[in-house]
């Protein structure tokens, strides 16, 4: 990817680069539900600072972990109503229960590179199928050689295992073995969304990586778009095989024309 298409990205809320907080913690799925739970949905980045370092919410025994809490998961999913790409994660949030784990794994995905890049290796193995922290180790050291040390890969790998884990996708305690995750209209709809941040349309937007993340069949995939329409949640239109999906309300002209510029950069 070009770095002109990486900073129009990055200014809708994605992250690049080499590391990401995987490095050092997991999605951290619990305390994103105990933080948007306490912050309201229009809450400032400080409001978030507030919650987690001086009211200390998440229940952290020390100050630096306070901070450090605060600093991985604005890193994770950008705690700022600024980002597109957050406000849509906000806005999703609060509808249903059972998507939020696929919700908070593709946020961060959109979020981590080091995550990012074990993607096509997790997508990769059937249901039930062993996926063991060994594998992952070699999946991201083929992705930085000889950058990390052998304790670095293990840490790192088991961080992002238990990131697929929490999102429904690896099952299991230290014998993780390939699942499938409850996928809902509310995970169709920012699926779209962020191929529809990264410039596609239409039948495009169904054939995004990020609607591959969803182990659903096409047929599905257009049903539960089509409920997520019902639910007010996006505008899709299916006739003749013609596909169009808008985001009413969801941007602003200026971030629209971002999206724009993104399809045409090379």
């Amino acid at each position: 990817m070009s770095v002109a298409k990486e900073q129009l990205l990055t200014k809708l809320g994605f992250r690049f680069g080499a590391n990401g907080p995987h490095g050092a913690r997991t999605m951290m799925l619990d305390d994103l539900k105990v933080l948007f739970s306490h912050v309201p949905a229009e809450g400032a980045r400080a409001d978030y600072a507030q919650a987690v370092c001086a009211e200390n919410i998440l229940g952290k025994p020390t100050k630096k972990s306070r901070e450090l809490a605060l600093r991985h998961l604005t890193t994770l999913y950008g705690l700022d109503t600024h980002l597109p790409l957050f406000r849509a994660l906000r806005r999703l949030w609060p509808v249903d229960v059972d998507a939020q784990p696929v919700l908070a794994l593709a946020a961060a995905l959109a979020r981590d590179p080091l995550l990012r890049g074990t993607q096509s290796f997790i997508l990769a193995k059937q249901p039930g199928v062993l996926v063991t922290r060994e594998d992952l180790e070699q999946c991201l050291a083929a992705d930085h050689q000889d950058r990390f040390s052998p304790a670095s890969l293990k840490s790192f790998a088991q961080n992002v295992n238990g990131s697929w884990t929490a999102g429904g996708f690896l099952n299991g305690h230290s014998r993780k073995t390939r699942s499938i995750p409850v996928v809902t209209p509310v995970n169709v709809a920012f699926c779209l969304f962020l191929g529809h941040l990264e410039g596609l349309s239409g039948q495009r937007l169904f054939t995004s990586s990020w609607m591959n993340l969803l182990p659903v069949s096409p047929g599905k995939l257009d049903g539960l778009a089509n409920s997520a329409f019902h639910r007010g949640l996006l505008v899709f239109l299916n006739a003749g095989g013609v596909k169009e999906v808008r985001f009413p309300d969801y941007l602003t002209p200026e971030e629209e024309k971002l999206c724009q510029g993104v399809s045409h950069v090379i």
